[in-house]
């Protein structure tokens, strides 16, 4: 996003929502539907073209005392292999490219969303909630795959008293069933509200007059901190996005209650 704005932008008084604008780049309508290639998907690609040039460049050598780049790789790698170890136990092994798959591209995502004049994807609740629900749908085929119609036991809390089971079964399923959407709504909300209190305080420290007058050095110095917190939010949600969708995976795996 735009984090420096000029003082011809200011004094044009954008909104701090403009930064989210689905812009269509090239016009496509397909049987009146509209798949117009957007600026989204223009910055969707930017992403995987980054994390593609990362891992080839990283593990190209594949040297026996790593540079950086390939330390950088093998870290992530080894984080989200601990993670789902952790998290999903032995039998979540196989699901690991799927989960390091997405922990990669929310973080590049949210991260390419922070350099200046760039577009934050995340920042989508359609695109938040396409990745969430591909998760729900997965690991709901994983556990009726795997288990059968002992999946529906997932619903039923051990040990509960017969009396209560109707209402205990009743909340279990709905709890279940807005997964997607927390998982989606969290991530979305998260990156929204933090790129509009930049491009707030980035517009205050243009209309004070900047870093050149006393009055604007308040909202940049708040600004920069904010700037930092949301580097360290945009690891912490593609963290929590992953370990949350590795839970899940333990559940439709072992149907923990």
């Amino acid at each position: 996003m735009g984090l420096f704005i000029s003082s011809a932008q200011a004094a044009e008084n954008h909104s701090p929502l403009e930064q989210f604008e689905i812009r269509r780049l090239v016009p496509l309508d397909v049987g009146g539907v509209d798949v117009s290639f957007t600026n989204s998907s223009l910055w969707m690609i930017v992403v995987l073209a980054a994390i593609t040039f990362f891992l080839s460049v990283a593990v190209q050598r594949q040297a026996l005392v790593p540079g950086r780049l390939q330390l950088t790789a093998e870290m992530a790698y080894q984080f989200i292999a601990n993670m789902v170890r952790d998290n999903a136990g032995s039998a979540g092994r196989p699901y690991f490219p799927f989960i390091f798959t997405l922990f990669i591209f929310i973080l590049f995502a949210n991260i390419q969303g922070l350099i200046p004049y760039s577009f934050t994807v995340t920042s989508h609740i359609i695109v938040t909630f396409s990745m969430a629900l591909v998760v729900f749908v997965g690991v709901t085929i994983i556990g009726v795959v795997r288990h059968g119609a002992r999946f529906l036991t997932l619903f039923v809390p051990s040990g509960v008293p017969i009396a209560l089971a109707p209402l205990l079964v009743v909340i279990e399923l709905i709890s279940y069933l807005v997964r997607p959407i927390t998982l989606a709504v969290r991530l979305f909300a998260n990156m929204t509200a933090g790129h509009i209190l930049l491009k707030v305080f980035g517009g205050f420290v243009v209309s004070l007059g900047g870093f050149y007058v006393i009055p604007g050095i308040a909202p940049l110095a708040v600004t920069v901190a904010l700037y930092g917190l949301e580097l360290i939010v945009a690891f912490l949600q593609a963290y929590v996005f992953a370990v949350l969708s590795c839970l899940y995976l333990n559940d439709a795996l072992h149907l923990h209650h």
